[in-house]
């Protein structure tokens, strides 16, 4: 283990890890899992990326404050490496999105302006434009910005190349989120192994990049809008989408295949990734990895398929994915407890 000079430079360089006991028989199931990023996901990444990007070229300047909507992993990406760079880091974000993700963000530094649930995502899309046109503050733009993708070109795809290199990667699974992991790892495949089939998760209540409607957007490729239907023809796997960087790759053909995956199916692999693998990761792993499972039933002997786990389940303890877990001790603890005769304790 090198010796690092700050803890950015940690970012990246996450574990290929193999399956085991979930994966069936007669195929290669690995996963990428970003929770060993600093913050626990994908996004530091992205981060990252958009921050020294932004510096770079003259777009932030020293003592700017950074602004950004965001559900929640963006969010903790951003104060993270905002503080560690001594930027000031201002978050909107729909007050129904979890407790655990703002206090995070709070905690790391960050101001979180909350907007009302009623109006959604666009609620906070349009607070966090019209304090940075209003304050002067550089508007971080995950869904636009090629900061984002380029990032992933120059780390996530390099170390699957790498950790690849002298065998096959027949299945690339992944969700899209911002489209940043989709666009900038699905470019570099198809071009280093263009063998590998690009897979796409997508929630089967929630489709966008197989429902045929696009988000509208204003000349600056903000959002503008809700989603409304699109006049594209279909290409290979569907038409364009809410995220810019989404819409380029499917544009471009490079997706091969976009799978649906039922809410139920993601919370299950979930919580048997973590049973059952000792992977503790969120919804959205469990979504990738349910649609591994469905490629894995499908694929040749001896295919190789490697899943993206995006983040950490911690973001995820006041979400559904918990709500079966007790606070007290059950019934059967209780009976150990009793078992023996000291310190025990009656719920």
């Amino acid at each position: 283990m090198a010796k690092f000079q700050s803890i950015l430079e940690t970012v990246g360089n996450t574990p290929v890890v193999r399956i085991n006991r979930l994966a069936p028989e007669g195929v290669n199931l690995y996963v990428k899992i970003e929770a060993f990023n600093p913050l626990g996901s994908v996004k530091d990444r992205l981060a990252l990326g958009v921050i020294e990007a932004a510096e770079k070229s003259g777009q932030l300047k020293p003592g700017q404050t950074v602004i950004e909507a965001t559900s929640g992993n963006t969010g903790i990406g951003l104060a993270w490496c905002a503080r560690r760079r001594a930027i000031r880091w201002v978050v909107t974000m729909a007050e129904t999105f979890s407790v655990e993700r703002r206090k995070l963000m709070r905690f790391l530094g960050a101001k979180v302006v909350l907007t009302p649930a009623a109006q959604r995502g666009m609620g906070m899309v349009t607070k966090a434009f019209e304090l940075a046109e209003t304050h002067g503050w550089f508007l971080t733009r995950q869904f636009e910005n090629e900061a984002n993708p380029d990032m992933h070109s120059r780390t996530t795809a390099q170390e699957i190349v790498r950790d690849f290199s002298g065998e096959t990667l027949d299945y690339w699974v992944t969700g899209y989120g911002t489209g940043g992991t989709l666009k900038g790892v699905s470019r570099v495949l198809k071009a280093e192994m263009p063998e590998t089939k690009i897979i796409v998760c997508e929630p089967e209540d929630a489709q966008l990049l197989a429902s045929g409607v696009e988000q509208m957007r204003r000349p600056d490729g903000a959002p503008a809008g809700p989603i409304r239907p699109s006049p594209r023809i279909p290409c290979k796997a569907g038409r364009r989408t809410s995220s810019p960087s989404s819409g380029d790759v499917v544009d471009s053909r490079l997706i091969d295949r976009i799978l649906s995956i039922k809410g139920a199916d993601a919370l299950k692999c979930s919580g048997e990734l973590a049973r059952q693998e000792g992977i503790f990761v969120g919804i959205s792993s469990g979504a990738t990895f349910a649609g591994a499972l469905q490629i894995c039933a499908e694929a040749p002997a001896g295919a190789n398929i490697l899943c993206m786990l995006p983040d950490t389940g911690e973001r995820y303890l006041s979400t559904p994915l918990f709500a079966d877990v007790p606070e007290q001790m059950t019934d059967e603890e209780l009976e150990i407890s009793r078992s023996t005769p000291a310190a025990q304790f009656d719920a």
